[in-house]
């Protein structure tokens, strides 16, 4: 009897021990709200960059093992990502506007879905796009990462 109980109790602490093991941690990193924030602000510090053509400031936002789908394209590596923002037109994107985001945090991910509206010049023509986009952001060494992204253009209303 005394041994099937240490059995059991040993049963018992062996399960817990896998399940605890299993829990992801929780580093201690920003509140649920915080991480709200943080996410959201480095969304436009991201499209800032991109405007501006700023390859230092989208390499330090973007996980190195970031990914962008557009549409139903192939993914992007983080460095194709960056070769493409940096070939496009300088004038060509005048304004990004991030709006209609919800954010999901979940301990040290993070996934924004939101609308961005586009403006700029094509051709001396003024344009508008707006986007659905999602984006997935990891929490590692104290700040927040971009690891992927998947953009659809939104078809204009008829």
């Amino acid at each position: 009897m005394q041994k099937r109980r240490v059995l059991v109790l040993t049963y018992a602490c062996g399960i817990t021990a896998v399940v605890l093991a299993a829990e992801p941690k929780s580093a201690a990193g920003p509140s649920s709200g915080e991480a709200r924030q943080q996410v959201l602000d480095l969304g436009k510090e991201w499209v800032a960059a991109e405007i501006r053509h700023d390859a230092v400031t989208l390499d330090r936002i973007l996980d190195a093992k970031f990914l962008a789908s557009f549409d139903s394209g192939a993914p992007v590596t983080k460095a194709a990502f960056i070769k493409s923002i940096m070939e496009g037109e300088v004038d060509a994107t005048e304004s990004q506007t991030l709006t209609d985001e919800s954010v999901i945090i979940d301990h040290d991910t993070a996934v924004v879905v939101g609308t961005d509206t586009s403006r700029g010049t094509e051709n001396g023509a003024p344009y508008t796009v707006v986007y659905r986009y999602t984006v997935t952001y990891v929490h590692r060494n104290g700040r927040w990462l971009a690891l992927a992204e998947h953009l659809v253009k939104v078809p204009q209303a008829r």
